[in-house]
């Protein structure tokens, strides 16, 4: 959500604007963003010694690394949304991008208000393109590895380090099977959303041309 509503404020600019274009600039670049190198970046930040920790506790005297919420799913899901919503930004922008003026003209000469535009014509258009946003980051954030691999401190709560404890373990032996099981489930999972992406990617392209 908080990545559509940036792609809107994007696309309402002009597209001369130097705020849009740096913006998207900035979007693509963050949106790549990732692997051993983000972890390092959070972990210098806001991590147990990080800059941003250093610089809280000793002008305001505030803990914001607390009790260790980095390295856990709470920090996995700042983390991770750190290149997701930039990734909605790029993907979803060109749909706002697609509404055409004269849709909107159309609909005020009817005698609609702007919430029975965005009502009845915007969003009907732009639901197939924000659920095939959706399904994308879902498998990007779904098959994410190096990340959590090396943020997660404790626990494994996500299936790519469920798969390696299960191969890799010394302690619970003869669980690579699980391993190989939860790697097949996997493959059928994103296969299946990136089948249903693509079904909403052809829906949307038909007024996007």
């Amino acid at each position: 959500m908080l990545g559509a509503l940036l792609a809107y404020l994007i696309v309402s600019m002009s597209p001369q604007s130097m705020v849009r274009r740096a913006t998207l600039a900035v979007s693509g670049v963050l949106a790549q963003f990732g692997g051993v190198v983000l972890a390092f970046a959070w972990i210098a930040t806001i991590g147990p010694v990080g800059v941003l920790t250093q610089a809280m506790s000793d002008l305001f005297g505030a803990d914001i690394y607390g009790s260790g919420w980095l390295f856990g799913l709470p920090g996995l899901v700042v983390v991770y949304s750190y290149f997701q919503i930039p990734l909605m930004v790029i993907v979803f922008a060109p749909a706002f991008d697609g509404l055409r003026p004269q849709w909107r003209e159309a609909a005020v000469n009817l005698g609609a208000s702007t919430w029975d535009y965005w009502r009845h014509v915007a969003l009907p258009l732009l639901t197939p393109a924000f659920l095939g946003a959706l399904l994308l980051l879902f498998a990007n954030a779904f098959a994410a590895y190096a990340t959590a691999a090396v943020l997660v401190s404790q626990g494994q709560p996500i299936v790519p380090l469920m798969i390696r404890q299960a191969i890799t373990s010394e302690v619970l032996l003869g669980q690579a099977n699980v391993g190989f099981a939860l790697a097949l489930e996997m493959i059928v999972v994103v296969t299946i959303v990136m089948v249903g992406y693509n079904v909403l990617l052809r829906r949307t392209s038909r007024w996007l041309r």
